[in-house]
């Protein structure tokens, strides 16, 4: 089974995006902050993480940064979640190691559809 993590300070969107994921097959983790995914991370790393743009502490930027420093046998997809269409924002977030965005509030069909072609050709 594959493993996503849901980083985002919304708990709303954790819970919406979980429910997504598990129709789709997924288990699924939570973290509220980056350093929060950080810490889970060292100890198991998902297969996919969704990171929220905006979160209090350290910034997903600075977090997806990291996380591609983290000695690991694999990395992780991960899919930048933001609410902002800003193209330098989404490219200093694909600079430090996103792999793709997806921009909020998402629907379930936009949704599960770019997590489908991701696990199709990811």
């Amino acid at each position: 089974m594959k493993h996503c993590m849901v980083v985002d300070d919304s708990d709303v969107i954790r819970k919406v995006a979980r429910a997504y994921l598990e129709r789709l097959g997924y288990m699924v983790t939570e973290a509220e902050s980056g350093l929060e995914a950080l810490e889970r991370c060292g100890v198991g790393m998902p297969d996919l993480i969704l990171m929220d743009w905006h979160m209090p502490g350290q910034s997903s930027i600075e977090t997806i940064a990291a996380l591609r420093r983290i000695s690991h046998d694999r990395q992780p997809y991960v899919i930048y979640m933001t609410t902002e269409n800003d193209d330098e924002d989404i490219g200093r977030a694909m600079a430090v190691g996103a792999d793709n965005c997806l921009l909020k509030p998402f629907d379930k069909i936009a949704f599960e559809g770019k997590i489908t072609e991701i696990a199709l050709h990811g």
